[in-house]
């Protein structure tokens, strides 16, 4: 039995289903304008680092080495190319002082205060939730290597 799937219920407050688009079709899902703007923003947001960076800045103002110190795995390269594509997207503000050596720092601006709520709660659900999801982890990865053992033993069956 197939799934209906209802699109315009996945957003609260935008309907992205084209205008005549059949409701039980996706073929054509997400071409609207504020479907694209919702995607754009996902895929600016929606990467390995952004987020965690976002919710670091909003305890306050940090230096670079501090971000790299505080975010671990990042390396130099990619926290400097997640802090341009947040400066540029008005997120973060980078502030040059004229000393010696150059001190720069990183803030968010009001703009990127304003996903200061909705990152939080995506941090609180990840904490509330991260115990159900191990183990849903857990059990699917037994279930595959459940399916692979019984794929070397039918092989074997069949002399293969």
């Amino acid at each position: 039995m197939e799934t209906q799937v209802d699109p315009s219920e996945w957003f609260a407050t935008t309907d992205c289903q084209p205008a005549g688009a059949p409701p039980d079709r996706l073929a054509q899902f997400g071409q609207t304008a504020e479907c694209r703007i919702i995607r754009d923003t996902f895929a600016l947001l929606g990467d390995k680092w952004s987020l965690l960076i976002v919710r670091i800045l909003a305890e306050g103002t940090f230096r670079f080495s501090e971000l790299h110190r505080i975010v671990v795995g990042i390396s130099q390269r990619m926290l400097t190319l997640t802090l341009r594509n947040l400066e540029r997207d008005g997120l973060v503000r980078r502030t040059i002082y004229p000393e010696v050596p150059p001190r720069v720092e990183y803030a968010l601006t009001p703009l990127g205060r304003t996903l200061i709520e909705p990152v939080s709660a995506l941090s609180a659900w990840a904490l509330a939730h991260s115990a159900e999801i191990e183990h849903h982890r857990a059990s699917s990865i037994a279930a595959i290597g459940n399916e692979a053992s019984g794929d070397e033993a039918d092989r074997s069956l069949q002399g293969i």
